[in-house]
């Protein structure tokens, strides 16, 4: 079984309430159906009821019914969640007529609000909306999770190198979200990335590699004269992997290593020899966006791997962004991701 299919397995097996806000999108319509049809989750299509029946008939889908469908401007529950929408935002200066604008006529945020009342389990969208779209209402409304102030981007990825990683299957974050992570910051995505690794990857002994040009000291930032400060990121990534050994003590970590140096046993065995990670990384952190997000498009372009991603995580409640190129596969599997997710995040 791939790992796709043990993720759908997954999800059917406690079937969670996953919000599809942008439910009269075509893409999206069909997805919901093959989800409903194969049992994957309880959807919740926010929508004008009588346009998604018109675009049900007219591409025959016949699942759709099973769904439960939420109009914005004739929902019972708008008035509550204008008001707990007002409170939650009334420090930054939202009014309840702004709150009902918002629940009425902006479907990520009404979809926000009903993970936020315990109507559902998380939410997906992106096919119509940026990922700037998908994440504000997330941050203001859900939030971070309990000692979380992070929220990252991980992307699974399925390579060929079966002697990497768990049988060639390694994540590596972050690659969608924060641009320059503070070493606080890398210590919380690396926590973040080792519970996506146990609920959606099924690993079970997340093995987390900070990852640098250096290992162990090999080399060393260059200091700017005339700040005192290091020029690149060694020491950062040095002092992220101490914040990770403190602050998450049962977490798998090590740091500074060099990729090669976190994925094969003999080179890890010559550059780290006292390192419980080294050579056995199944978790790589990378010090900013850039590098993860030119690192794992190389390795899926040079080294035809499978990238599953980015999944969104740190957020209380799994929301999670599609690529507005999505495909209907790709969100059929986001779905199945989020509620992998949503069952994790019920267990913390």
């Amino acid at each position: 079984m791939s790992l796709l299919e043990q993720i759908v397995a997954r999800a059917k097996a406690n079937k969670q309430r996953i919000v599809l806000p942008e439910a009269e999108e075509e893409r999206t319509l069909k997805a919901a159906d093959r989800l409903l049809a194969d049992d994957v989750a309880n959807l919740i299509l926010i929508g004008n009821p009588d346009s998604i029946k018109d675009k049900a008939f007219k591409w025959g889908l016949k699942n759709l019914d099973k769904a439960t469908i939420v109009d914005p401007l004739n929902c019972e529950k708008t008035e509550e969640y204008a008001v707990q929408l007002a409170e939650l935002r009334k420090k930054k200066g939202m009014t309840i007529d702004q709150a009902r604008e918002l629940v009425t006529k902006n479907n990520l945020y009404l979809g926000c609000m009903i993970i936020k009342t315990g109507d559902a389990d998380g939410q997906i969208s992106g096919a119509l909306s940026t990922t700037g779209d998908t994440l504000r209402p997330a941050l203001q409304i859900i939030k971070c999770a309990p000692g979380i102030n992070t929220v990252s981007g991980c992307m699974i990825m399925i390579t060929r190198e079966e002697q990497y990683g768990v049988d060639g299957i390694v994540l590596m974050s972050d690659v969608a979200v924060t641009p320059n992570p503070s070493a606080e910051q890398l210590a919380e995505i690396a926590y973040s990335t080792s519970l996506t690794a146990k609920a959606v990857a099924g690993i079970q002994d997340p093995r987390v590699a900070m990852l640098s040009f250096s290992t162990k000291g090999s080399a060393k930032d260059a200091i700017d004269k005339e700040t005192g400060k290091s020029v690149y990121i060694i020491d950062k990534v040095v002092e992220a992997t101490r914040i990770a050994h403190e602050k998450y003590p049962d977490l798998k970590v090590d740091g500074e290593l060099q990729a090669d140096a976190a994925l094969d046993p003999k080179v890890g065995g010559i550059k780290a020899p006292s390192s419980e990670i080294a050579g056995r990384a199944n978790v790589l952190v990378v010090p900013s966006l850039e590098v993860g997000n030119i690192g794992y498009k190389l390795v899926q372009r040079l080294g035809h791997a499978e990238a599953i991603g980015p999944v969104l995580q740190g957020i209380a409640r799994p929301v999670n962004d599609l690529s507005r190129g999505c495909s209907v596969n790709d969100i059929y599997y986001m779905v199945a991701i989020t509620a992998c997710q949503a069952q994790d995040a019920k267990e913390q």
